[in-house]
């Protein structure tokens, strides 16, 4: 009985005793620092956004909250803090490959490209390019926009996405780089625009910003596959994982469940394709 009692206490501390004796790179200095410093954007609703307390929160947002909480525990540190920085959708990754940022959590797509700047989490998410239709412009499939006006922020994987789906299909149409979400939506309004381009979820949030839902409508066919997870530092490995444990963690417990229900109750429950994400990131211990 001894045995097996110090054998399960081994268990439980040898963890600690990993990082005690093995830590380095960013871990070393967030266990130094008692601070864990978060990238997060004001314009990624339901993701990452300032709310009416002028405080970060939203999807990513709270996971992230959760992951700092988790390496707390890991490193046995007590009074951890978060430090927020505020970045945009054009210095998000330089934020955290200078180590401006421990982490950046919003609604980042993982790509090759990104990969050689910067390291990625397991996903929290997953969504699909898709664009938001101006109705009295026609568009009903993607071979409508010949002629048309499109709108998309640049630096994005949308941007990507639009430009291989116009070539694919031999489509002739105007892009039109917009700095923002809202500014590509008040350009549909105003008829300066016949569609813009952006992320799935992230349009439904916003649609019901316009001034007439009933004059837009969303693409029902997505045009990409765009994993979203929490982008880290190239080349920290035990970040990475310390990340990945906080959030196998909070995929294992069923958590996840809860905090999607809270930024996308009127999606209803998450998609057979979400739901796997979540099942596969559920990595044991």
């Amino acid at each position: 009985m001894y045995r097996l009692a110090a054998w399960a206490l081994a268990l439980l501390i040898c963890p600690m005793l990993v990082h005690a004796q093995g830590l380095d790179g960013a871990l070393k200095k967030i266990k130094s620092n008692k601070a864990v410093a978060v990238a997060y954007r004001s314009d990624a609703a339901p993701f990452s956004f300032v709310d009416e307390s002028k405080q970060p929160a939203g999807f990513s947002v709270e996971l992230c909250r959760r992951v700092v909480a988790s390496i707390a525990q890991q490193l046995g540190v007590e009074g951890m803090q978060i430090q927020w920085v505020p970045v945009t959708v054009k210095d998000r990754m330089e934020a955290v490959e200078k180590r401006k940022a421990d982490m950046e959590c919003g609604s980042t797509s993982v790509t090759l490209s990104r990969s050689k700047r910067v390291n990625f989490s397991n996903y929290i998410f997953v969504d699909g390019t898709s664009m938001l239709l101006r109705n009295a412009a026609n568009i009903r499939q993607l071979v409508d926009l010949g002629g048309k006006k499109v709108g998309v922020i640049p630096g994005t994987t949308n941007e990507k996405v639009l430009a291989d789906t116009l070539k694919r299909l031999v489509v002739n149409a105007t892009v039109v780089p917009v700095a923002t979400r809202d500014e590509g939506l008040a350009k549909l309004e105003a008829g300066e625009l016949d569609a813009f381009v952006s992320d799935r979820t992230l349009l439904l949030a916003m649609a019901p910003k316009a001034k007439d839902p009933q004059a837009i409508s969303l693409l029902l066919d997505d045009m990409s596959f765009e994993p979203y997870a929490i982008v880290l530092p190239r080349g920290d490995d035990d970040l990475r994982l310390a990340v990945n444990t906080a959030l196998a963690q909070i995929y294992r417990s069923g958590d996840i469940t809860s905090i999607f229900s809270r930024w996308f109750g009127a999606m209803g429950k998450p998609g057979t394709m979400l739901q796997a994400t979540y099942i596969l990131g559920a990595v044991p211990e």
